[in-house]
């Protein structure tokens, strides 16, 4: 198994829905390429975003092959499902599949329901699903405002280090930068810490984030691209405005209902992903009248992502890679 440390920015794509609400298979191939144009590093499938917890496994599957068949002979761009947590063994049953269809890596979040008791029992639990695919890197998914697990991850490496072969990292969505910067240090960065929120990248590359994985990327990946290259080179100034920008953009998911607010900016860069499932809320057509003219007050069209058609961005690949 070759572990990579993964950087740049890896979105996480929504599941395109057809207006019945079933998914909507056919447009993922024009999404990878959108991602691609872009600047985007890989993807990170079936997560928050993705509505993982509104799919069943056999949705799951299929999502994950048409992501796998788009990007199957491009190796510079990584797919990783999250798998879920609360079903060990549906979990491990779509681990097996990532295996099949050629994925990259595989992902895991804490069970919510029931949950683990400490962090021994959820290291028990990693360890469970990793090895079912012992070749695979296999990433923890740390998001405890959505699961209501919130041990340490520097605990958690504690446990796991020695006992899971294929451990590769964390996705760390959540603002403790203390924690994470006691993991990023853990056993001289033996693994990947992947940070997994937008609106606070700038002090995480401050701390020495390499890779990002986030919803915000899908439809503005050039506006974090301009900002690590103002971190890079050492313009603190506009790195801070730009971050500006980007807490102006998502202060709009607050504002109008939450998270499906992101489909709705895919909708303005010309990619149409529907709406959510069941529960979460999505707007009125009323809503999103106003949603456009808020998203004219913060210049959106200005740093959005593009389709391919439309804008080639390919150049900006090679100087925007997080150092």
């Amino acid at each position: 198994m070759i572990v990579q440390n993964l950087s740049g920015l890896i979105a996480a794509p929504f599941t395109p829905m057809h207006k019945d609400g079933s998914i909507n298979l056919s447009i993922i191939s024009a999404y990878y390429q959108m991602l691609k144009a872009n600047g985007v590093t890989g993807a990170f499938i079936c997560g928050s975003t993705g509505e993982g917890v509104s799919m069943s496994i056999s949705e799951k599957k299929a999502v994950a092959e048409a992501w796998a068949e788009c990007s199957k002979t491009d190796k510079d761009f990584i797919v990783m499902p999250l798998l879920g947590g609360t079903s060990l063994a549906d979990c491990k049953e779509l681990a097996l599949h990532a295996r099949e269809i050629g994925l990259d890596a595989i992902s895991f979040t804490a069970p919510f329901y029931f949950k683990p008791t400490n962090v021994e029992m959820l290291a028990k639990c990693c360890a469970e699903v990793a090895s079912a695919v012992p070749d695979m890197p296999f990433y923890y998914y740390h998001i405890p405002v959505l699961t209501g697990v919130g041990f340490p991850m520097y605990d958690l490496l504690k446990a796991i280090d020695g006992l899971i072969p294929n451990f590769a990292g964390i996705k760390y969505t959540h603002e403790d930068f203390m924690d994470f910067l006691s993991c990023i240090n853990f056993q001289n960065g033996k693994y990947d810490m992947l940070w997994g929120r937008d609106e606070n990248m700038l002090p995480a590359l401050s701390v020495g984030a390499k890779g990002s994985v986030g919803s915000t990327f899908n439809y503005a990946a050039p506006l974090y691209y301009e900002l690590i290259n103002a971190f890079n080179t050492g313009d603190l100034e506009k790195a801070q405005r730009l971050q500006q920008q980007s807490i102006d953009m998502i202060r709009l998911l607050g504002k109008y209902g939450g998270i499906a607010t992101g489909k709705a900016y895919m909708k303005l860069i010309g990619l149409d992903c529907g709406e959510f499932r069941l529960p979460v809320k999505n707007m009125s057509q009323t809503e999103f009248e106003q949603f456009k003219n808020d998203t004219i007050q913060i210049s959106f069209s200005s740093f959005c992502s593009s389709l391919p058609q439309k804008t080639d961005l390919s150049s900006k690949i090679p100087s925007a890679k997080l150092k």
